[in-house]
């Protein structure tokens, strides 16, 4: 596994740009909200830190991962942030309905960053298990939200 000896929030915070001025957008799902509320936590806090303000950073939330993808276009319409985290946690089950949700959000928001004139961020866990899906929001493996977070802050310096 790729990230079995990783730790994913590590991070310099003097490699990150000056975002004190930029708005970020989160659309979060709230299903798997046990994993969700950690990835946005990590999110929000690791945007704070970095200088941004509370009113600074919009949060909305969608009914599941598959809806990011029209939440996050929606999010580019009505609040024009410089950047948008798309957060999200999809665990495998019995069925094929991880690999249609996995893949439909997969080009949605790829498609989103080839169509907006902004960053649209890929914060969705795709993970065999619970037990993996929890080492990547908060646990063992630090948190997915955090990574998303220095990534939007990163790619908004395409768009100064």
């Amino acid at each position: 596994m790729a990230t079995s000896q990783t730790h994913l929030s590590a991070y310099n915070p003097e490699d990150l740009p000056d975002v004190t001025n930029k708005r970020f957008g989160i659309v979060v799902s709230q299903w798997n909200d046990e994993i969700t509320n950690g990835l946005l936590a990590g999110a929000v806090e690791t945007l704070q830190k970095a200088g941004v303000t509370e009113d600074r950073i919009f949060i909305w939330e969608v009914p599941g991962s598959f809806e990011l993808v029209y939440g996050c276009a929606q999010m580019a319409k009505q609040k024009a942030p410089d950047a948008i985290i798309a957060l999200g946690s999809v665990i495998r089950g019995e069925t094929a309905h991880f690999d249609f949700v996995c893949s439909g959000v997969t080009q949605g928001i790829t498609q989103l960053n080839t169509q907006l004139d902004l960053p649209v961020i890929f914060g969705v866990l795709t993970d065999d298990t619970l037990q993996q899906a929890q080492d990547r929001s908060g646990g063992r493996h630090g948190n997915k939200g955090i990574e998303a977070a220095v990534t939007a802050m990163k790619m908004t310096s395409f768009n100064p």
